[in-house]
């Protein structure tokens, strides 16, 4: 797996020179020069500017900046040069739009013809990878790559034909009128609103029948239990005493509530199954209503645009043909079918801040309350000039939004702000419903999907056999292909803030900030299958798509995994792992080599199935070796005894700094697994009793650059005399080394080992008193001579090694 994940459509902005990414990209333009959107201004007003209003500097080609029409630098008397001459003709000719594509080069610059500036050679020469004039894209393709400087179109038109959809530069607006969409909208609302007076209405019958079924099987038992008692009471009439007649009349009382109690128990459970019943019945025809009122939506917006389309004179698109419009970059009129994606999400983003602005625009919206779907929609979209940019409001509003906590009003008008939100009240609309209508307003091809999540709940080996585990998700169609979205698992709550407060007045805003997990936006399918299994394959978006069988088998990873870059170096790797003869069994995980310096590992074992953690008064802990070589954490696992274990594998960004604040760390699982010993032949011991964590010189190197001269793996093998050697890459101080072995006092212990520096390197030297096997932890710190004593920094444990002493050795 690579190592490295960066995307090639990366470049760097000429007027801020920082990275411009694919979604905030602008260009390429004159000699393969990039802006981001809110660069592209004129270098003179600063106006905002298009790829049809902006303008180049015509009289040097050295400038590649922009400029709008009244500030670009014109020709001036006597500025003419031989380069000049003869365009004349050329800037009168006609334009000819249907031949050049105004990505390449905007209307209004340079209108040259083929006798312009002598390049009628150079359109006339066959290219040399032209083999086949079938199979050239377009009539623009004519052009040599040297003609007129515009080498930088043609790579524009190859580097960005995979993601042309991203370049449409009409905004809703512009084809689509928001009285008429509003218009649909409150169509859509009053079919809405008799559904749920159906539902109402049906609730209200089927509540009634329970109540009188319970009212009639209750009167029954109630008839049944008065009879027998009298029964018993005329038969005893002639001999029954007072105190006899006083506890036949308390048993009957008795009776009588318990048969109340059963029946009262007996009426909520059938409302509870019939309000359940009745809710997924409901989910379902609320499901159906969407995606009808959805289609109809789409096709209002593919309506409009196709007018505004042949109004301007442009091709039309249809998906049966392929007409492509030059004017409006097209975006399919019916859903393509699910076929796996051609490019990974790394290659639309790799930095979720590309989003920044659009995201603040959705929180904000999110803060305030809208009328209608078209209004929060064209709210979120307002500024988004692509169909991955409006994905991306919409997921942001959702999951900011919190839908999960909201509370409603019993009396909430659908009138009301929040009455386009009645879905979520009557519990019969979710995340993946919700996402599905606003993806339709924003004109966004959308499905919902249905399967299997290893959601919460889970364990690794546990099979998919009944309903435990269904969920639903969606599929949005941008960035020419289907992309997975999971509203639901992305949202996150409130939190508060850690920064520190802003000067001036305190807003209630700047004690909040909004978490959410990136991971499930556009997440790609290869990393998807970990955690979702739909029903219907073609749905994986896999080119070789899995079985059941083999997504349980799948090992049991969090969206942290993929954000960190992990993967497993043995791709065999599954979610259950048996143990051999001797009980081990040992699990790897690689990472991304420039997340070495910074990325901590912990783990966690117990009993599988239970929150047993030790055995036999020892921690189950003791029984677990991690440690890192290079890339790469082993987690070898030693059982203690024939059992199933849950091994917890814990991940976390700490910067050395951090580390040695001594605050506490808070690690977030990466991935679970279980391990099966069902034959232990061996007896078990504990590790030495040393300080938790990796093992290994690797924690020193990370946090002290303390560079292993002698010994860089964990596992030594040493006889009764042993010398460990260290390099220190800057100043440390107050070494420390502690030996530990199970079964002997460490205050005996404390005498066999010590240390040495000379200049740069400092020497650890140990006499083991017997053999067996010892744990020797290290401990230093960083050199602060200049603070007082009071303040200088605790000894921090660096790393430890584990050592098995013989004689032989």
């Amino acid at each position: 797996m690579s190592q490295k994940y960066l995307s090639p459509y990366e470049h760097t902005c000429l007027r801020c020179e920082q990275t411009v990414y694919q979604v905030d990209k602008v260009g390429p333009l004159k000699d393969f020069s990039f802006f981001h959107q809110g660069c592209f201004k004129c270098l003179v007003c600063g106006s905002k500017l298009t790829l049809r209003t902006y303008y180049n500097n015509q009289q040097n080609q050295d400038d590649k900046e922009v400029y709008c029409q009244n500030h670009v630098p014109k020709t001036g008397p006597g500025t003419l040069d031989g380069m000049s001459v003869g365009i004349k003709s050329a800037l009168a000719a006609p334009r000819t739009n249907h031949l050049v594509n105004d990505q390449i080069r905007g209307s209004g610059k340079g209108t040259f013809d083929v006798d312009a500036i002598g390049i009628k050679t150079a359109l006339s020469s066959p290219r040399p990878y032209e083999t086949d004039s079938r199979n050239r894209e377009s009539l623009a393709g004519k052009f040599d790559a040297s003609a007129l400087h515009i080498a930088h179109g043609i790579k524009a038109t190859k580097l960005q034909q995979q993601y042309r959809i991203q370049y449409a530069e009409r905004t809703m607006d512009e084809y689509l009128d928001e009285d008429t969409q509003r218009s649909l909208e409150m169509r859509h609302r009053a079919e809405e609103d008799d559904l749920y007076r159906q539902f109402a209405k049906k609730r209200t019958e089927e509540e009634t029948n329970v109540n009188q079924q319970i009212k009639e099987e209750w009167e029954k038992e109630l008839e049944r239990l008065t009879s027998r008692f009298q029964h018993q009471m005329n038969i005893r009439r002639k001999k029954i005493t007072t105190d006899e007649e006083k506890v036949l009349t308390v048993r009957h009382q008795k009776e009588r509530k318990n048969l109340e109690k059963n029946m009262t128990v007996k009426m909520d459970k059938k409302k509870e199954s019939l309000t359940r019943k009745l809710l997924e019945q409901e989910r379902i025809a609320t499901a159906e209503l969407v995606e009808k009122h959805s289609q109809e939506m789409l096709d209002l917006i593919n309506e409009k645009r196709h007018e505004l389309a042949r109004l301007e004179g442009v091709y039309d698109y249809d998906d049966k043909d392929g007409y492509v419009s030059e004017e409006l970059v097209p975006y399919p009129t019916h859903p393509p079918p699910p076929i796996p994606p051609l490019t990974d999400k790394v290659e639309i983003y790799s930095d979720p801040r590309v989003f920044s602005e659009l995201d603040q625009v959705a929180i904000n919206v999110a803060q305030e309350d809208q009328v209608t779907f078209t209004e929060l929609v064209r709210l979120l979209i307002r500024d988004c000039r692509s169909d991955v940019e409006k994905a991306r409001a919409l997921f942001r509003w959702i999951t900011v939004k919190n839908l999960n906590n909201m509370t409603f009003d019993d009396n909430l008008n659908a009138d009301t702000p929040m009455g386009i939100l009645r879905g979520i009240k009557h519990g019969t609309e979710s995340y993946h419903v919700l996402f599905k209508r606003l993806c339709s307003y924003a004109g966004l091809h959308c499905v919902v999907v249905k399967g299997y999540s290893k959601s919460a709940g889970y364990q690794p080996g546990v099979k998919f056999e009944d309903n435990r585990f269904r969920n639903s998700w969606n599929a949005v169609y941008v960035a020419g292909a289907w992309r997975f979205v999971q509203c639901n698992w992305g949202a996150r709550h409130l939190v508060n803030a850690k920064e520190v407060p802003k000067p001036g007045n305190k807003s209630k805003s700047d004690n909040l900030r909004y978490e959410y997990d990136d991971h499930y936006f556009l997440t790609d399918s290869k990393e998807f299958i970990y955690e979702f299994f739909p029903l219907q394959v073609e749905w994986q978006l896999l080119k070789n798509p899995l079985s059941l069988r083999d997504f349980e088998e799948l090992p049991f990873v969090r969206s942290l995994f993929f954000r960190y870059r992990l993967y497993f170096p043995d791709e065999k790797n599954k979610a259950v792992l048996y143990t051999d003869s001797t009980g081990a069994a040992t699990i790897q995980i690689g990472m991304p080599i420039k997340m070495t310096s910074c990325l901590i590992f912990h783990y966690n074992l117990k009993i599988f199935g239970s929150d047993v953690d030790s055995h036999e008064g020892v921690s189950l802990k003791r029984f677990v070796m991690q440690s890192v070589v290079d890339n790469i954490v082993s987690i070898r696992v030693h059982a203690a005894c024939n059992n199933s274990f849950l091994l917890d594998v814990f991940a976390n960004v700490v910067t050395p700094q951090e580390y040695l604040t001594g605050e506490p760390m808070k690690f977030k699982s990466v991935g679970k697994f279980k391990i099966i010993c069902e034959d232990l032949q061996t007896v078990m011991v504990p590790l030495p009793d040393c300080a938790s964590g990796e093992w290994g010189p690797m924690k020193a190197i990370r946090l002290f650059g303390l560079i292993p001269m002698t010994h860089k793996d964990a596992l030594l093998f040493s006889s009764r005399e042993l010398e460990v050697q260290f390099r220190m890459s800057r100043p440390l101080a107050d070494f420390m080394a502690t030996l530990h072995k199970n079964g002997i006092d460490e205050k005996k212990l404390s005498k066999c080992v010590s240390h040495s520096v000379d200049d740069d390197f400092v020497s650890f030297h140990v006499s083991f008193p017997e053999d067996g096997q010892y744990g020797m932890d290290i401990y230093t710190r960083n050199l602060t001579s200049n603070l007082p004593s009071s303040d200088k920094q605790l000894l921090t444990h660096c790393c430890k090694y584990l050592i098995n002493v013989s004689k032989r050795n």
